[in-house]
């Protein structure tokens, strides 16, 4: 299964421009205006899972961050990210692995997802998720993590996700991550449809 997700997001990521993929931004906005929000800083380490091409990592490089991982399932998505990157790829750790499957190594003080949980449809995935999560998020930590609403899209590059408002997110998180705020907002892709986000916000006990 993990072999097949991985094939899928590798072959998602080399046969499709950035500008053809539905979740593109041009600008990593609403992740840099939730992190500046909730007091995520320079001086701290944050990881950015399921990162892929975005341009989160180099807005964050951009602006004085020196702790930065980003993991995803696509060895080709972070390969082009690095490319992209140039000299500055050596100044962030890459992690190509499955999240359900990963065992942190250490912890972040941020843990920023964009639109990857709601790709785990069972329970196993889920749970597996959340274990890489408790290990790898600081006590006292944030979460800033978007979802596809409840009203949103029902699958997303051919495969089914898992929609979310709060409190079901919460409730699938588990009761040591306190929901600090939540909100939802739309993505317009690169071809016009909008999609419904539920973005939340949580912080570790």
């Amino acid at each position: 299964m993990a072999e097949d997700r991985e094939q899928h997001w590798d072959e998602v990521y080399r046969e499709r421009p950035p500008e053809r993929l539905s979740w593109h931004q041009d600008s990593p906005g609403p992740s840099l205006d939730a992190l500046a929000r909730f007091g995520a800083g320079s001086g701290q380490s944050l990881i950015d899972i399921g990162g892929g091409i975005s341009g989160l990592v180099d807005a964050l490089l951009e602006r004085g961050w020196r702790d930065v991982t980003v993991l995803d399932i696509s060895e080709a998505a972070l390969q082009a990210a690095r490319t992209r990157l140039g000299d500055r790829a050596g100044a962030v750790h890459w992690e190509v692995t499955d999240i359900t499957l990963w065992v942190p190594s250490r912890s972040y003080d941020v843990w920023h997802d964009r639109a990857v949980f709601h790709f785990l449809t069972e329970p196993a995935q889920r749970a597996a998720y959340v274990n890489a999560l408790e290990h790898g998020l600081t006590r006292g930590g944030l979460l800033v993590m978007a979802t596809f609403a409840l009203d949103g899209p029902e699958k997303c590059s051919g495969l089914p996700v898992q929609r979310y408002d709060a409190q079901t997110l919460g409730r699938e998180l588990g009761p040591s991550l306190h929901l600090i705020d939540e909100w939802r907002a739309d993505h317009t892709t690169p071809w016009g449809d909008r999609q419904s986000f539920q973005w939340c916000v949580f912080r570790k006990d």
